[in-house]
């Protein structure tokens, strides 16, 4: 029996968490269903991490295209979001999601309203996107911002991604090939040079005492493996090791400026998506704060009580060393011609581009590096477990 998360819509349409004890997801989905809770999501409750992943995810861009679509044909957006709830009616999560917005909004509630209920879903800036476009009546162009911006964003994740897929790749079967020298080939030839008396250098009397060990001990140190690997995964998801570790990599010098160079793109790009809907300067800084490190939402708190107190915009980041010289430059030129929204896409494109060169030239050193290390580790095993042979047949 394991412990169960299930996150679900009860009657009244309130989002709500229930715990339940179950052999299996699917029984703990027929518990849910049976007190009473349409069930969005189950997970099985871990400490401090969960290995298992949603049952399904709501796929946002692609419900905002689709909204895009079906209201440029003309339909209302009762019509569209009823229309999609019935093409979704196989997936239990997607259906009942957009059949609850459709519920809400006949009850009287604007679209934006409706979201704010599934804030699990829909993100802050997708729901103030829509408010604005409520106000002002362009819907489509809103949408159509927040898929450029979640296409502009994923880009350069994108670039992240296949740039360390191949270094990790690298790491992965170096890891096994020498897991699979210590762990299986150096045992056995350990006790082929146990009936030797030649004495062994002590690099490779030092690996055949490792051998002998692993040997002797095989099931330990398989478990060892296996509960090092679990416990680091474990580490790695746990939020205050993940911030941690991004701390200190905010603290290399080389990494680090990129690292700041990436939050702040994704601040400037988010900020200008939120001023172009027509959302006020203070409410849109502080819609983006989260989108920052800690150290840099403190020091964008302070620029939001200068920005109350009067100061501009760039003068404000400035003080707080939340703009880049490109950055404060086009900022400075947007707030004279009434363009800041315009500028601060301009400055995250810019910034991604020198980001996505810095990627290039960083995996480019990089991948040939990672191989010259896992090919000396590999191949210094081999030749101390070959080296007491050569010397053998040396002395002959």
């Amino acid at each position: 029996m394991a412990s169960f998360q299930v996150r679900g819509l009860t009657v009244r349409g309130q989002l709500e968490e229930r715990q339940f004890r179950a052999a299996s997801r699917e029984e703990a989905g027929r518990l849910a269903k049976q007190s009473g809770l349409e069930v969005l999501e189950i997970r099985i409750r871990g400490i401090g991490f969960s290995l298992a992943r949603p049952e399904s995810r709501f796929e946002l861009v692609l419900f905002a295209q689709e909204l895009i679509a079906l209201l440029r044909a003309g339909l209302s957006l009762i019509e569209t979001l009823t229309a999609l709830a019935e093409r979704q009616q196989e997936s239990g999560q997607d259906h009942a999601v957009l059949a609850e917005l459709v519920r809400r909004m006949r009850e009287g509630q604007s679209f934006s309203q409706a979201l704010q209920a599934f804030t699990h879903f829909f993100p802050d800036l997708f729901i103030a996107s829509i408010a604005a476009s409520e106000q002002t009546g362009e819907m489509i162009d809103a949408l159509e911002r927040y898929v450029r911006y979640h296409e502009q964003v994923g880009a350069i994740r994108q670039k992240v991604f296949s740039a360390s897929l191949y270094p990790a790749m690298l790491m992965l079967v170096g890891t096994g090939v020498g897991l699979f020298l210590l762990c299986f080939l150096v045992p056995r030839f350990s006790q082929v040079y146990d009936g030797l008396d030649a004495e062994l250098p002590l690099a490779s009397r030092l690996l055949m005492q490792w051998g002998g060990f692993a040997g002797e001990h095989g099931l330990m140190v398989s478990l060892g493996l296996l509960m090092g690997t679990v416990l680091m995964i474990a580490m790695l998801r746990h939020p205050s090791v993940y911030q941690r570790l991004l701390e200190n990599l905010q603290r290399n010098r080389w990494i680090g400026a990129k690292l700041r160079l990436m939050q702040l793109s994704r601040f400037y790009r988010s900020l200008g998506l939120l001023l172009r809907g027509g959302i006020p300067a203070l409410r849109a800084l502080r819609m983006t704060q989260p989108l920052l490190p800690p150290p840099l939402r403190l020091s964008l708190e302070q620029a939001i009580q200068d920005i109350g107190h009067g100061r501009s915009l760039s003068e404000s980041l400035q003080r707080v060393q939340l703009t880049t010289p490109v950055a404060l430059r086009l900022l400075r030129a947007g707030e004279r011609n009434g363009q800041v929204a315009d500028m601060l896409e301009q400055v995250a494109a810019f910034h991604d581009k020198e980001v996505a060169l810095w990627i290039d030239r960083f995996s480019r050193l990089f991948e040939p590096l990672l191989m010259l290390i896992i090919g000396i580790a590999i191949g210094g095993i081999v030749i101390l477990l070959y080296l007491p042979i050569f010397e053998l047949a040396g002395s002959l």
